[in-house]
């Protein structure tokens, strides 16, 4: 098989080179390239392969249709909104995800944000560094505080469990994870988590029911001076509605790692100047063990396809 990765899984070179040779130990054929965004040059590269191994940059219908060998695509992420399925399923291609590697990581900095929100964090930082005090900015304890859930797959599982060894209340969207109730986890309606939760993290993935999910509408819907974290996908949330509400105040503050596109982010982009707003450019999943831990499933998925086997199976 001709295996071929597009983009670099952020491991050391000395391990990707161990499962390389463990490919071509096997009779294959396994060529590495850097990311690019040049549609030209990735139809060149991916034109005859078998197999196209890659982590979050965009696979575009196009490149697909133009691997005429292609059989199986074997995503390095967790979401795969950005593969044309379509295009898959019309080339008969199977797609594989890598669902669980980065559960500890997106949720840990998920409640790194709350907590850096809640004690005003860039600000008594700036404010140490430039011979100021803490006059004015004295925060807030995430004990006793609800924290509504928008998904509760294994990261937003994962983040109700570290909330609550805070001492939170966690409640979720039951319009979105149709779960009973748990010890851990009340599910209520949508509007209700909108109304009682005092932060509110989204953890969904992006598809037609949750893309503009968090709007006008719903920030009207939660309690005043909430908190807002997304380490979903950008389009669950409505850019606009939220720096308005951010800079009219309705919303205490926000922490925001993935955006409508990859960053770099241009400049004037409205979230890098609204108040009490950490912005991340998409790094929640990135760790040096998730990566590793990304790495194993990813070539394990692999080796189980070429077995004739098929896991994390999407398509």
């Amino acid at each position: 098989m001709n295996i071929v990765l597009l983009e670099s899984l952020g491991i050391p070179d000395s391990l990707l080179e161990q499962y390389a040779a463990q490919l071509a130990a096997a009779g294959h054929t396994f060529t590495a390239y850097p990311r690019t965004g040049d549609t030209a040059r990735l139809i060149e590269e991916a034109r005859d392969a078998d197999v196209l191994m890659l982590a979050n940059m965009p696979l575009p219908g196009g490149v697909i249709r133009a691997c005429t060998h292609l059989k199986f695509i074997d995503v390095a992420f967790t979401g795969v909104d950005h593969v044309d399925l379509d295009a898959a399923r019309e080339m008969g291609a199977a797609v594989s995800n890598a669902s669980g590697y980065s559960n500890d990581s997106v949720a840990e900095l998920t409640v790194c944000m709350a907590l850096a929100l809640l004690r005003n964090l860039p600000q008594v930082e700036e404010r140490c560094r430039t011979g100021g005090t803490k006059d004015g900015l004295v925060g807030q304890e995430l004990r006793g505080k609800t924290v509504g859930l928008v998904g509760t797959g294994a990261i937003g599982s994962r983040v109700a469990q570290l909330f609550s060894a805070f001492g939170c209340r966690i409640i979720a969207s039951g319009d979105h994870s149709h779960k009973p109730s748990t010890g851990l986890i009340t599910y209520l309606p949508m509007a209700e988590v909108l109304a009682q939760a005092d932060i509110l993290s989204l953890h969904c993935p992006l598809n037609d029911s949750t893309r503009g999910l968090i709007g006008a509408e719903a920030i009207a819907r939660m309690k005043p001076g909430a908190l807002l974290l997304n380490a979903a996908r950008g389009p669950v949330v409505d850019t606009d509605a939220l720096a308005a509400a951010l800079q009219e105040g309705r919303l205490g503050g926000a922490g925001v790692d993935v955006f409508e596109t990859e960053p770099p982010l241009p400049v004037d982009h409205p979230l890098l100047h609204t108040p009490n707003t950490i912005v991340t450019p998409h790094v929640a999943f990135a760790t040096a063990q998730s990566m590793e831990k990304r790495a194993q499933i990813v070539f394990h998925s692999l080796d189980c396809w070429l077995a004739g086997g098929q896991i994390n199976k999407i398509l």
